[in-house]
């Protein structure tokens, strides 16, 4: 069986992604992919070899055929998107897929058509396989392309044998994360000492107590503000959720990632030996 995890913030900024590429470096027989897909980076990490790209349709978008146009102008009466000027001139930048266009016109002459939104990658890493993928600028259905990374991840790990999958979620609680965390087997949260990472972190939590998905916490950066990290745990502790660990505040991160390494590999220090040992308690959890 394939079990699942996803690693996520309230806030960006927590250090969720570092994290989850070390965890990549330490797990055995797993797939990592990367739902960040609005702001993907975990590929500059892990260095991956392209073997497959796949192009992804978010929301279609209206066409016209000004051949078979009557000039009616219904087009632009019923579009609340301003994607039709007076004289019927389209603007495709401008179309949220409603589809009321097709719908009104009395010739036919609006098809909704797909647009391509965004790719979708199945890698090599020196780590095993990466799924990753980009939304174009602008583009929006980026749960959808979650959901396609999610699905391709599994393909792979059945093909291959694997029997983990490491998700990098994004942070937030929009569609995204609920994508990117529904129907997995854990979900790791890190939280940084802040007042915003605290707020957010625990709407993170209450997404992830309403879906009945078991949660635990990582508290990264934890010696910037001892009394916000002792509240963290308080609250964690009132709510039967458990702290796995706690990381440093630690300039060997920033060094790691300019290396193109994971922190892991990077050092033996203080902050690679406590990620090590929050993976071995993130194993426990999974098993």
């Amino acid at each position: 069986m394939v079990r699942e995890l996803t690693v996520i913030s309230g806030k960006g900024g927590c250090g969720k992604t570092t994290l989850t590429a070390s965890f990549s470096a330490l797990a055995r027989n797993h797939v990592t992919a990367d739902a960040d897909v609005d702001a993907a980076d975990m590929h500059i990490l892990l260095d991956p070899k392209v073997l497959r790209t796949e192009r992804f349709h978010g929301l279609n978008i209206a066409k016209m055929n000004d051949e078979l146009c009557i000039n009616c102008g219904k087009c632009y009466e019923n579009c609340r998107y301003g994607a039709f000027d007076p004289d019927n001139t389209l603007h495709p930048e401008k179309c949220e897929g409603c589809a009321v266009c097709e719908l009104v016109c009395p010739v036919g002459a609006i098809d909704m058509v797909e647009r391509e939104a965004g790719e979708a990658y199945v890698s090599e890493t020196r780590f095993g396989p990466l799924i990753h993928a980009k939304l174009h600028a602008g583009e929006e259905a980026s749960g959808k392309l979650v959901a396609l990374v999610r699905e391709r991840a599994r393909q792979v790990a059945e093909d291959q044998g694997k029997d983990l999958i490491i998700i990098d979620g994004p942070p937030g609680t929009g569609c995204t994360v609920i994508s990117s965390m529904t129907g997995v087997d854990l979900v790791l949260v890190v939280i940084e000492p802040s007042l915003s990472g605290i707020h957010d972190s625990k709407r993170i939590l209450d997404v992830a107590k309403h879906f009945r998905i078991p949660s635990v916490v990582c508290i990264n950066k934890y010696d910037i503000n001892k009394e916000n990290t002792h509240s963290i745990m308080e609250f964690c502790r009132n709510e039967g959720i458990e702290v796995v660990g706690k990381l440093p505040y630690d300039e060997t991160a920033t060094k790691a990632m300019m290396g193109g390494k994971t922190v892991v590999e990077f050092s033996e220090g203080e902050l690679s030996q406590s990620i090590k040992e929050i993976w071995r308690r993130v194993e426990k959890e999974l098993i």
